[in-house]
Formats: C-alpha cells, sequence, structure tokens
C-alpha cells in the first residue's frame, strides 16, 4: 500500500496546486503550502430518536457515499420540546483523511455537485475564520453511488473541509485550485462569457 499510486486531486495538488499557491503568496517553504487536514460529512437524523432504522439507513448510505463505515452520533443531553432522549441516536458522521478523503472530494466535486439541481455555485461565505469551509446539501441522491429506487427519504447532510491553511483567502485559493465551483467564480465566468455571445 505504500507505494500505491496516489490519488488524482493528491497528485495534482503537488503538481501543479502547491507550486501555484507558493508563487502567488510567496511562501519560501513548501511546507508552508495550505492543505487539507481532513473531510468531515455529518448527517443529522432527528425521527432517528423516534426509530433506530432512519439511523441505520443514512449509516448504511452515508458509507456507500464516502467509502468509509460511518458511526451513529447521539444527543449528549435530553431536549424535551423535540422527544429526544439524552444518549438518543440523531444522526451519523465520518471523517475522511489521506487517500480516501482526496478520492471522495474528487467524487464531490466533479461528479455529485454538478448534478444538483439548478446549481450556481457554493456560497463562499462558508469559511470560518481559520479558514475551514462548510456547506449543506439537501439531497444525498446526487451521489451516483446510491440507487434512487432504493433511498426511502431525501436526507440532507452537511460537509466541512478542514485546511490549515488560517485564513479564509488562502484556503478560498487553495479549494478554487482544486476545483471547487464557488458560486462568485462562477457568476463571473458566465459574465466573461455573455459580452462575446452578445456580439455574435
Amino acid at each position: 500500500m505504500k507505494n500505491a499510486k496516489p490519488a488524482n486531486l493528491q497528485e495534482l495538488y503537488h503538481t501543479k496546486i502547491a507550486p501555484e499557491m507558493m508563487k502567488k503568496f510567496g511562501y519560501k517553504n513548501i511546507l508552508q503550502v495550505p492543505r487539507l487536514e481532513k473531510i468531515v460529512v455529518n448527517m443529522g437524523v432527528g425521527k432517528g430518536a423516534e426509530d433506530i432504522k432512519i439511523v441505520e439507513q443514512a449509516q448504511q448510505e452515508m458509507s456507500i457515499i464516502t467509502g468509509q463505515h460511518a458511526v451513529i452520533t447521539r444527543a449528549k443531553k435530553a431536549i424535551s420540546n423535540f422527544k429526544i432522549r439524552e444518549n438518543a441516536p440523531v444522526g451519523c458522521r465520518v471523517t475522511l483523511r489521506r487517500r480516501i478523503m482526496y478520492e471522495f472530494f474528487e467524487r464531490l466535486i466533479r461528479i455529485a455537485l454538478p448534478r444538483v439541481r439548478d446549481f450556481r455555485g457554493l456560497n463562499p461565505r462558508g469559511f470560518d475564520e481559520a479558514g475551514n469551509f462548510s456547506f449543506g446539501l439537501q439531497e444525498q441522491t446526487i451521489f451516483p453511488e446510491l440507487e434512487t429506487d432504493k433511498v426511502p427519504r431525501p436526507q440532507g447532510m452537511e460537509i466541512t473541509i478542514v485546511v490549515n491553511a488560517g485564513s479564509r483567502d488562502e484556503s478560498y485559493e487553495l479549494l478554487a485550485l482544486f476545483g471547487v465551483p464557488f458560486r462568485q467564480k462562477i457568476e463571473k465566468t458566465v459574465q466573461q462569457k455573455t459580452p462575446a455571445a452578445a456580439a455574435v
């Protein structure tokens, strides 16, 4: 396994993205270049507190989507308004690192996101102060690994891409070079094409 070929995006990072980042931000050492640390995928399943089978179904779907076994998350305290007891199953989560992280990341940005209906790009406001990027998806069926007719109910999820950049600007540039379709970037591309199209 040590001699296994790196994932496509992992290789792209070393051959093109890291040199480009060094040039743009003036890093003197390759180790200063921001990189992906992990990707956390989380599904909150409120109805799971009433029926464990719903959470188990979500757990199975997430494991198929990410290629790694998902773990069931439980309520840390009781919430009477939502009829949730302490330690009740309320969702599932998976944390991806290294090769499996890059493989999921590639499927996400190149296959799954383009399948979102009326997709206009991800909101770049999803960055926190440390440069980590979070966004939500409304349905798990955008991932082709799942057979739509076997999915009993639509289930949303939250994805957090953890980057060791330390700033929003560096993280944005890194993810943009990976090919993450940000809304502003897509809008600029459309605006640049519109005048040319109008002149024809």
